[in-house]
């Protein structure tokens, strides 16, 4: 796709944004690091998916070690406005929830490569701060979807604070994240611990998907 973009900018003599083509490496890095881990992934490996030279990605980067987490916090970035934008929705609260999980712990699943085991390891240890500060930007975002609703109610009748819940929410994805094999597999596992929390909303399931 970048190397498309890029040919066609050329072609027309319109140099491709710098910001659009830094956004192209970020994406293919992603890609890269999703199916081979952090450490089989060369930054040759990179270059060739992004379509750039490797003295090219070196001008943007210092290193494997910076790359991966210029690319992480792109891919956690780009999660969080999803998740974001499915809360925000006008479905009721068990479907937003569910498309919010599944847009931030979900969206890898059953497509990470044999030799991506390792992801998560560097993740916590070259970019924990990152990853710690999106997770909780993830779980403010739910919470203040859940404030307001019943199910704000429901939690403060069982003596249960709605940043806690909404923390817990956020381990449950990330376990079925481990656990399921599938995208289909993640959204049902998240659907069977939603509903249990929803449950005045399952007559208002109304996107296509998220039935079990």
């Amino acid at each position: 796709m970048f190397c498309l973009y890029w040919f066609v900018n050329i072609t027309l003599g319109r140099p491709a944004d710098p910001e659009s083509r830094l956004c192209a490496v970020l994406d293919a890095a992603v890609g890269v690091f999703a199916r081979y881990g952090y450490r089989k992934t060369s930054m040759d490996d990179v270059a060739r998916a992004a379509g750039v030279s490797r003295q090219g990605l070196y001008l943007s980067f210092a290193n494997k070690e910076e790359l991966f987490r210029r690319a992480l916090e792109h891919s956690l970035s780009d999660q969080l406005a999803c998740a974001a934008a499915a809360l925000a929705t006008e479905d009721c609260l068990e479907i937003r929830i569910i498309a919010a999980c599944n847009e931030w712990s979900g969206r890898f699943v059953g497509s990470l490569g044999a030799d991506a085991a390792d992801l998560m390891c560097a993740s916590t240890s070259l970019a924990g701060a990152t990853l710690r500060e999106y997770e909780g930007q993830f779980e403010d975002a739910l919470a203040n979807a859940i404030r307001g609703t019943p199910v704000a109610d429901r939690c403060a009748a069982a003596g249960l604070n709605i940043t806690d819940f909404a923390r817990a929410l956020h381990a449950t994805a990330r376990g079925l994240k481990q656990s399921c094999k599938t995208r289909e597999e993640f959204v049902k596992g998240m659907t069977a611990a939603v509903r249990m929390a929803c449950p005045s909303s399952a007559q208002q399931r109304q996107v296509k998907g998220f039935a079990p």
